[in-house]
């Protein structure tokens, strides 16, 4: 089975934030030894606990430097905080540094307290996310940006590497409009009317609606997030996701998500996370019918939290044994427009 797989980091090592930085590089050269195709960071403001991350143009110059092969991606920028024209300039630039090895992952936002110092009433967020993705686009495909000006240094394919991230199928609708990839949570909140119902339930609409809106002939590009720790014993899995999930569940609350304040198996479930043994992860991975529609397996062992010896080895197990065991491909490389309109 063709499965390209990522990692994904929202840089929650517990350490100052230049160590964050200096453990999250450590561990994107770890995926990229292990064959692991992709490396997204998430960004995130303000709140330490959510995420480490603010400027990940910045820090993914950073590791393009330390590094030789991986794609390196945001997952997302926050562009409903943004300028777009700074979004895209500083997107061509770290592209350019990267050798072309950059994918520029969009959404827009989340927890509304992250909007009043932007200036930005939260009620406005869809609004001003749907403007300035059209000037973001305009701008990556050569366009006329205002007074003439058109973006320096050219976008290249940056433009075929956009992708969308979203709760909603209207989300799905607007990310296949444009041809642009599919981005999937690792969890998200469910509606009120369906409490419990499972995340492929809400997700696969989702992804319906992205391929039905795509235009004829676009290659179809979806990345589903995964919270994933491997671990080469059970009960140190258990009991790091103790710690981490009870934690990380303050912070879903906060976003609506609504999480039992159970015991640690109600915990899991509740925030769709996947732990254990090699061959426990892997189970679990196959019963999760959203993979199977997915092209890339973003995984992150965020929220669980382990130290970071254990997250190296958790990816080299998730690389080395789980995602053999499901037939799933960890290519060395993705060439850049591997997965651009046809």
């Amino acid at each position: 089975m063709t499965k390209r797989l990522a990692l994904f980091t929202r840089l929650l090592d517990d350490a100052a934030p230049a160590e964050r930085f200096r453990l999250a590089t450590q561990q994107i050269q770890h995926a990229e030894r292990f064959g692991i195709g992709r490396a997204w960071v998430a960004q995130h403001h303000f709140r330490a606990a959510e995420g480490g991350l603010p400027s990940p143009f910045v820090f993914l110059a950073h590791v393009a430097a330390h590094t030789e092969s991986i794609r390196l991606g945001t997952g997302v920028v926050t562009l409903t905080l943004e300028d777009p024209v700074r979004v895209a300039e500083d997107a061509v630039v770290v592209d350019l540094l990267s050798g072309g090895r950059i994918d520029l992952g969009l959404g827009s936002g989340g927890s509304p307290a992250t909007f009043v110092p932007f200036g930005i009433e939260p009620h406005e967020k869809t609004l001003q996310y749907e403007r300035k993705l059209a000037v973001l686009q305009a701008a990556l495909s050569g366009g006329d940006i205002g007074g003439g000006a058109t973006l320096y240094p050219a976008a290249g394919s940056l433009a075929q590497r956009v992708w969308q991230a979203t709760f909603s199928a209207g989300g799905g609708t607007r990310a296949g409009v444009s041809g642009d990839g599919l981005l999937l949570s690792r969890t998200q909140p469910r509606p009120a009317d369906a409490p419990d119902a499972t995340l492929a339930e809400i997700q696969d609409p989702i992804i319906d609606a992205y391929l039905q809106a795509l235009p004829a002939g676009a290659t179809p590009r979806v990345t589903a997030s995964r919270t994933v720790f491997v671990a080469d014993d059970r009960d140190e899995a258990r009991r790091y996701a103790e710690a981490g999930l009870r934690r990380a569940a303050e912070g879903l609350r906060r976003t609506g998500q609504v999480i039992p304040d159970g015991d640690l198996d109600e915990l899991i479930r509740a925030t769709d996370t996947h732990i254990g043994t090699p061959d426990e992860v892997a189970a679990s991975l196959a019963a999760d019918p959203v993979l199977a529609r997915a092209d890339e397996i973003a995984f992150q062992v965020h929220s669980v939290d382990a130290p970071h010896e254990l997250v190296l080895r958790s990816i080299e197990l998730f690389a080395t044994v789980v995602a053999p065991a499901l037939g799933w491909q960890a290519a060395a490389s993705t060439p850049a427009l591997e997965w651009s309109h046809a």
